[in-house]
């Protein structure tokens, strides 16, 4: 089932990414390449996804996602972008890694985490330790040196990754 759907989810990325070369929609040289990449995709990939390659096919996952990105990620990443602007334009910062505790399931809801808080500008995720319930941040401008959450530093973007790494 996890072959199916990674071939799948891979062929419709590459026709999207194709889509409109060479005058006509696809070519069939296209086609062929999408079919060989995609299958190489979701051989070696079956054994990591597994079971919870269903997860793809959830359209309230899909709705989830646009949601969470043209809203909160997308206005995080604003207010992030203003805020090191300011800092680099005045000087003002206080960098430092940061121990952020997390309570999280699953490795998705660590891996969306992680990555919103990398996307925004001024913080980097060095390092994810479930076990630890934890993540490391590099932050640009460390106002709290042991953070009680990660709400001083990734807002809301902790709930949604929760909700949206189920």
């Amino acid at each position: 089932m996890s072959f199916t759907i990674v071939f799948m989810w891979s062929f419709v990325l590459w026709l999207a990414l194709t889509a409109g070369t060479r005058g006509m929609l696809w070519s069939m040289e296209e086609l062929v390449t999408g079919v060989i990449f995609s299958t190489i995709v979701a051989y070696t990939t079956r054994n990591i996804i597994g079971e919870k390659a269903s997860r793809f096919l959830n359209p309230s996952k899909w709705v989830g996602f646009i949601i969470y990105s043209l809203g909160p990620l997308f206005w995080g990443m604003t207010k992030a972008n203003l805020d090191v602007a300011y800092r680099v334009i005045t000087g003002k910062i206080k960098p430092g890694i940061v121990r952020v505790p997390v309570d999280l399931e699953n490795e998705a809801q660590y891996t969306i985490l992680s990555n919103s808080i990398t996307l925004t500008p001024g913080t980097l995720t060095i390092d994810a330790c479930p076990d630890e319930k934890a993540l490391y941040v590099h932050w640009i401008n460390v106002t709290e040196p042991e953070p009680q959450s990660s709400e001083v530093m990734a807002g809301s973007f902790e709930k949604w990754a929760r909700r949206l790494g189920k």
